[in-house]
């Protein structure tokens, strides 16, 4: 019996490239062609939604994001209103909203204390302002595509670098009523090509709480030593105000992002690449051990002509007429198995782009906009296979497949995602997907998606079924009672902790970039981490599978999937342990919006592994039952 199609060589061919992954480097191309400045041309500062940080105690207490010119915050707005910039797909699903502002930015020309707007902000929206502070909610702007950033220093190395954004106030331990930055010190440097065209390589923002006041010319003073202090018991007289600093450097424009893409600690990666090599050297030796001692002696003690040890026959040769018995709801494991395949495909071809480059920070939500694509465009993966898989199983119904296909796992997603989206809604974030945005989704889906995927299944129902290398029984075969550790739940852990340690330490360089709003840039890692995700899932899950057909258990099929998947739980506990060492949650939105991102997470987690799982778990028992003499 072959594996179904394309797709089947999935962990043959990700073991090759990890090995040869080694040998070659990641190169860079821009995700967007540079812009040359002239002296005195306009620079245009772009607004981003503002998003929560670390507080005073090191702990995130929101997840939620803000919109810029959301009013209660009463920031300066430019004249006739603030116009959108157009952003991509993945850009705004993650709560990007861009947007022009009336900063007033001239290539090499310094200005100072220049006022924007005066603003009067009433009792209640100081203390939203205040709260917002408190939880250590940051501005997030952009001029020519480079966030605006913090320089800071890291302790171990004492080398600077950019932090994406700065604080909207400051609150030290004590300090009753937080202070407001309304003034900041605008730092851009540029780099010289000749005597009259710039590119822009860096933003430095240092605000500044300043209670300033604007006196009848409209002219002010920023040399005010009182800070900006929001009392939320009567209203606010509040002077936004910048200066802005061109600033010479050598950087090119091609090196600009290298002082944002600060790795805190490399030695970390290195640690768990070579944590996880030793997980799968430790797999791989058991398994050779396996195939070239004991199975091999199994076979050769099989194929015997010899009638005493055909007597002695015991353990996987045993239940060889039931191994390949259609399991138990099938159609719903095929299902599982074409969803596989089509986030298998999608995770490779989206780590293949970005090593390439293509993937920058500078192309905003590109990582996401990609994903999704890809996921969309490999319907066709998840139809063809789970209309092979279900055929050959024996099922003859393709309506029931198609329809299963296209909704399980969209259909999963988008129910949850639909929840929180809602909640964001009510709780007034600006992460909340727009309804035009969720239409566009929907019609991706309707008009690609699902068409890629009923042409899949038409060509895959229509392709040679599976046959199996031996007869199968027509009365199943009784299973004697299993040890305590080859059942169900003790096996599935058992596995399950082995592929969650190959990953564990690059997961949490993931979430800190997701939740943190850090930069990931180092796919290298990521690719070669995925490529050993690929093996260990699939040795441990060979592994578990010869032992219980040692154990005379031939139900393999459920087994293998949930063996490898059970990794999925322990990343959703290990998301649980994040939530409580580095976040303080305190709203409803939050809180769904963080767990229920975990729970898509895991599931897609727990489809892609099994998938890997039950692959490796076919071959290897197609291979062995294809090696020994059945009379």
């Amino acid at each position: 019996m072959r594996l179904a199609g394309f797709g089947m060589r999935a962990v043959a061919a990700s073991v090759t490239v990890g090995l040869l992954a080694p040998l070659a480097r990641a190169f860079y191309l821009p995700g967007i062609a540079p812009h040359d400045y002239k002296i005195g041309e306009a620079v245009e500062l772009q607004v981003n939604s503002l998003t929560p940080s670390l507080n005073a105690e090191n702990k995130l207490e929101s997840v939620l994001s803000f919109g810029y010119y959301d009013e209660r915050f009463h920031f300066c707005q430019p004249e006739g209103g603030p116009k959108a910039v157009h952003e991509s797909l993945g850009s705004i699903l993650f709560g990007d909203r861009i947007y022009g502002s009336a900063f007033d930015l001239h290539m090499l020309k310094d200005t100072s204390c220049q006022v924007l707007c005066q603003q009067k902000i009433p009792g209640a929206d100081a203390a939203f302002i205040n709260d917002k502070i408190m939880k250590g909610y940051n501005y997030n702007w952009l001029i020519d595509g480079l966030p605006a950033a913090t320089v800071k220093v890291d302790d171990r190395t004492e080398q600077q670098f950019y932090s994406v954004g700065f604080e909207l106030g400051s609150s030290q331990a004590g300090q009753l009523v937080p202070h407001f930055h309304n003034h900041y010190e605008i730092t851009v440097q540029y780099h010289t090509l000749d005597a009259v065209h710039h590119r822009v390589v860096g933003v430095v923002v240092t605000p500044a709480s300043k209670n300033t006041v604007l006196p009848k010319d409209g002219t002010a003073s920023c040399d005010a030593a009182e800070p900006m202090n929001l009392h939320e018991d009567r209203d606010n007289s509040v002077v936004f105000t910048y200066s802005v600093k061109w600033e010479a450097s050598e950087k090119s424009w091609a090196t600009r992002w290298d002082d944002y893409l600060h790795a805190v600690d490399p030695r970390i990666h290195w640690f768990s690449l070579i944590n996880s090599m030793v997980i799968v050297v430790f797999l791989s030796a058991m398994l050779g051990l396996i195939l070239m001692r004991t199975l091999h002696k199994d076979i050769a003690r099989y194929n015997s002509d010899d009638a005493e040890d055909l007597q002695e026959d015991f353990g996987w040769k045993l239940v060889h007429g039931d191994v390949f018995r259609p399991p138990q709801r099938f159609e719903l494991l095929a299902v599982i198995l074409g969803s596989g395949y089509q986030l298998f495909w999608m995770v490779v071809t989206t780590l293949v782009i970005a090593l390439l480059g293509f993937l920058s920070p500078s192309s905003r939500g590109s990582l996401t906009t990609a994903m999704l694509l890809l996921f969309i465009v490999y319907g066709f993966s998840a139809g063809y296979n789970s209309a092979h898989l279900c055929h050959s199983f024996g099922g003859l119904s393709l309506k029931r497949i198609i329809i299963t296909t296209v909704l399980f796992v969209p259909g999963i997603c988008w129910v949850v995602l639909m929840i929180i989206n809602l909640c964001l809604v009510v709780a007034h974030s600006s992460a909340a997907a727009p309804i035009g945005t969720l239409l566009g989704v929907m019609a991706l889906w309707f008009v690609v998606s699902i068409p890629l995927t009923v042409c899949g299944a038409y060509f895959g129902f229509r392709r040679k079924t599976i046959d199996p290398p031996v007869r199968v029984n027509q009365i199943p075969r009784q299973i004697p009672d299993q040890p305590w550790y080859l059942k169900p739940i003790p096996s599935a852990l058992m596995g399950g902790i082995l592929t969650f340690g190959a990953i564990f330490i690059e997961l949490y360089f993931i979430m800190n970039s997701i939740w943190f709003h850090k930069v990931y840039y180092v796919f290298g890692f990521l690719f070669l981490v995925f490529c050993i995700l690929v093996i260990t899932t699939a040795e441990v899950t060979v592994l578990l599978t010869y032992f219980h057909l040692c154990a005379e258990d031939y139900r393999w099929h459920w087994r293998s999937v949930y063996t490898a998947g059970a990794s999925a739980l322990y990343v959703f506990l290990y998301g649980i342990l994040f939530y409580f060492s580095r976040l303080r949650l305190a709203s409803y939105a939050s809180l769904i919006t963080y767990f229920g991102w975990m729970a898509i997470a895991c599931l897609l987690f727990f489809i892609l592994t099994g998938t890997i799982g039950f692959v490796a778990s076919h071959l290897f028992v197609r291979r062995i039952y294809s090696a020994i003499k059945i009379d």
